[in-house]
């Protein structure tokens, strides 16, 4: 396997001379690889870097073939027409000319190999689910979903060696994510993407980790790698346990080297004075069990660092997991309960009817899934559920009880309070001692509890919301999650499952990530579809 892309010591900072990489180097040959590290790594840059976007202070940058990137927000204004975006709409003007009898050379030369681009344009768009665009609908009137995919269309009609995709997934719908998957799955080229979307990273030949600067491969898909971490965390925790041995160990040998040597010291001085020794003999017979024990100090001194050494190298083989472990009882609701209830719900907006005659219970601790289209309501709808919006006509009857909303904008906090402030703005009666150990076990130590809100990391805001969103007073009976996973890292994807295992009360989501639905354990499935709210079975590969 040939390589092609090749960094070699790379290195680039940011104006005010923040580093992002020093001396980056690796090569990627043919073949999917998905490239995984947490928010703020530098993953996007390093795409721009390999697309020519941005340049390296040192070292260099080649590709070989053609390259198409696709970066996460397209640089597009709404005005421009689906061929614009597609760029072919020089050729189809073109084409036109020359239909219409216009044999002007320059025609010609326009349309060059590409008389049937009309139509791969067209395929192109079926095949990622936009069938039912025509060339001349203009840009504004797409979501963001079908942006994005108008956007790969583009990329893809100039059949390029490489690929760089940066987020592809973002804003796409479930049915748009597994129309993206099979023409993936078809590529032929490179491909390097970055992503947070596990199933599309589960298609993947291999995963690249950007890891404190440097960058590892990984034979198999996401799962495989997923399975080698772990692995390699068991081998770092008993490399650990046995370096905390060793350096034990060696620690009571050089404390009983010491005594012992100190026991011959006073010996040595007792025989000598009782053998009435000559002051020279006494001397070089004192100097002679000094330089001894002087020796076997430093000797076990150097194997107590050794040992210091290979417990220091061990602990940074080990990975920082930070799992969030909760219990919260006071969420619990009890089987059967009815916490929400609407009968013959309407929404509007306008004169179009966002969903008509939607019937809606919710009982128990069930956790349920919302499916459905781009567009198609489903945030209004938690809007009703949770009481921000009341609809148009229709019952709705609401138990008694906390309901919490947790958005993708992640707004909750207050952004000039610190983590602790924010936390017991929603838990005013808890102890001090208490919300303190909350906080830790949801991951903030030392000064990160003083932060304020403005200032934290994607990850950081979303465990800080999370605190505050289960342990406040009362317990919420009913969370709503609305995209939770959009825009996290992985490492936030986890601790946000991890963190909901503690939830015992009703739950209602909507994701189109369907690893994240399955890690929650949705028991029961919702689709929200031509303003029709019905129940379903669990999407396919659930």
């Amino acid at each position: 396997m040939s390589d092609v892309i090749v960094c070699s010591n790379v290195t680039f900072s940011w104006p005010d001379d923040t580093p992002v990489f020093d001396n980056l180097s690796f090569s990627v040959g043919s073949g999917r690889t998905g490239l995984v590290a947490p928010n703020g790594a530098g993953k996007s840059t390093l795409l721009k870097l390999i697309a020519g976007e941005y340049r390296p202070l040192g070292g260099s940058v080649s590709v070989e073939g053609v390259l198409g990137y696709l970066p996460q927000t397209l640089p597009l204004t709404g005005d421009l027409s689906v061929a614009e975006v597609l760029g072919i709409a020089p050729v189809l003007d073109a084409l036109r000319a020359i239909e219409s009898g216009d044999a002007a050379e320059e025609h010609f030369t326009t349309v060059g190999a590409d008389w049937d681009i009309e139509e791969r344009a067209l395929a192109e768009l079926d095949r990622l689910g936009l069938g039912h665009v025509v060339l001349d609908r203009r840009l504004r009137t797409l979501s963001g979903g079908q942006a994005m995919s108008l956007g790969l269309a583009a990329q893809l009609l100039h059949r390029p060696d490489v690929l760089l995709l940066d987020e592809p997934t973002n804003n796409l719908d479930l049915d748009a994510r597994r129309k993206l998957y099979g023409v993936l799955e078809d590529w032929k080229g490179l491909l390097f993407l970055v992503s947070h979307d596990r199933a599309l990273l589960d298609r993947m030949d291999r995963i690249a980790e950007l890891d404190r600067g440097e960058i590892r491969f990984h034979g198999g898909n996401y799962t495989d790698y997923e399975e080698a971490v772990r692995s390699a965390r068991e081998v770092a925790e008993r490399n650990i346990r046995t370096a905390e041995q060793g350096l034990k160990r060696e620690k009571r040998e050089l404390q009983t080297a010491r005594e012992r040597a100190a026991r011959r010291a006073g010996n040595a001085s007792r025989t000598i004075k009782s053998a009435g020794l000559a002051r020279i003999h006494a001397g070089n017979h004192q100097r002679r069990a000094q330089e001894s024990a002087g020796k076997a100090n430093d000797l076990h001194s150097q194997r107590v660092s050794d040992a210091r050494a290979k417990l220091d190298e061990a602990g940074l083989a080990l990975r920082d997991e930070q799992k969030i472990a909760l219990a919260l009882p006071g969420t619990r609701v009890p089987a059967g309960r009815t916490v929400f209830e609407g009968r013959g719900m309407e929404v509007r907006y306008g004169d179009r009817a966002i969903f008509t005659g939607a019937d809606l219970t919710i009982r128990g601790p069930e956790r349920i899934g919302l499916l459905g289209p781009n567009g198609s309501g489903k945030s209004t709808l938690l809007r009703v559920v949770g009481g921000d919006l009341e609809p148009e006509s229709g019952a709705v009857r609401r138990a008694e009880g906390r309901v919490a909303h947790l958005s993708q904008r992640l707004d909750l906090l207050d952004p000039d309070r610190t983590v602790a402030e924010n936390l017991r703005a929603f838990a005013p009666e808890m102890p001090d001692a208490e919300l303190m150990h909350l906080l830790a076990r949801f991951l903030f130590r030392g000064s990160r509890i003083r932060l304020p809100a403005r200032v934290l990391s994607g990850g950081e805001r979303l465990r800080a919301t999370l605190a505050c969103i289960l342990y406040s007073e009362p317990a919420p009976q009913l969370l709503l999650l609305d995209e939770p996973t959009n825009n996290l890292d992985l490492l936030s994807v986890g601790q946000l499952e991890s963190a909901l295992d503690g939830y015992e009360g009703a739950l209602v989501v909507v994701s189109h990530d369907e690893r994240f639905l399955s890690q929650i354990r949705v028991d029961r499935w919702l689709r929200l579809s031509g303003g029709r709210l019905a129940e379903t079975g669990a999407p396919a590969g659930e």
